[in-house]
């Protein structure tokens, strides 16, 4: 069992900066895959990034990519999500999600633990 807790979400005008936090605790976190998704209101949960268990290797959403920044501390069981230049379309609700894979990782079905979520909110 992984319980995952984020943390960070909130209200921001475009072209603002939030960090999200994703606390890990049960099964050994250093070892896992670790993903951010998001779900926007009407649309299905889609990829934002992923980060390799070793910190070796990270992927991201082409929509994302240059302004959102996945990182991990193993130490402190615990992933973050930098996300600068916010822009409206980012409103979502954000889940970060844990996998013992290392493919396939744009696809939710392959991660097996789930966060309840953190509302982020981009102003005009």
């Amino acid at each position: 069992q992984v319980q995952l807790v984020e943390s960070g979400g909130g209200l921001v005008q475009a072209g603002g900066s939030l960090r999200l936090s994703c606390a890990a605790s049960g099964r050994t976190f250093s070892r896992l895959t670790m993903g951010w998704f998001r779900q926007a209101p009407g649309l299905e949960r889609e990829f934002v990034a992923a980060i390799s268990w070793n910190v070796g290797s990270a992927s991201y959403a082409d929509s994302v990519k240059g302004r959102f920044t996945i990182s991990r501390d193993n130490a402190k069981n615990t992933m973050y999500l930098q996300m600068n230049s916010l822009k409206p379309e980012d409103t979502a609700v954000y889940y970060c999600a844990s996998t013992h894979y290392s493919s396939d990782l744009v696809k939710s079905s392959v991660y097996e633990y789930w966060g309840q979520g953190t509302q982020v909110t981009v102003s005009p």
